[in-house]
């Protein structure tokens, strides 16, 4: 059984240098995401033992994943083209739209429709995070979709 002390990332940094700052909504919203990693995750770079420390930032219109241990080793750097990523973040961020308008005005049962959907998008999104890292990092479920949420919120916009 894996050791989950040691296959956990234990920080997540963002490189503001290449990403910038966010509005407060935009800070906030990165902020409950990190937390939310930190909370629980499962995160393991084959062939090298973590707990981890990720810094996420962008080069070249690409997502950067530099991993180093807890005490600051360079384990990697992967870089992520967000390409494939591009119809599912505008398909999540209109449904997300949507589902903030309808819980104004809407039925629980509408609500509730939008809100799967809204999940179903969110799984396909942490899966094809799941494949864009695979070989590379080896990340649960759980975590692939508290990663995308914090993808998410660096491109959400104000």
């Amino acid at each position: 059984m894996p050791d989950k002390a040691l296959n956990r990332l234990a920080r997540v940094t963002l490189d503001e240098d290449s990403i910038g700052r966010g509005n407060p909504d935009q800070e906030h919203e990165r902020a409950i995401a990190i937390f939310d990693i930190l909370e629980e995750n499962c995160f393991t770079v084959p062939g090298r033992e973590g707990p981890y420390a990720l810094t996420l930032g962008l080069v070249e219109s690409k997502l950067s994943f530099a991993i180093q241990t807890e005490a600051g080793e360079p384990v990697m750097t992967h870089l992520l083209s967000l390409t494939p990523f591009r119809r599912v973040i505008r398909d999540y961020e209109m449904i997300c739209e949507s589902y903030y308008n309808a819980i104004k005005t809407a039925s629980p049962t509408q609500i509730e429709a939008i809100d799967m959907g809204r999940r179903g998008l969110h799984n396909e999104a942490s899966e094809l995070l799941r494949q864009r890292l695979e070989g590379k990092v080896d990340l649960d479920h759980q975590t692939a979709r508290r990663l995308f949420t914090l993808v998410f919120a660096l491109h959400w916009k104000a």
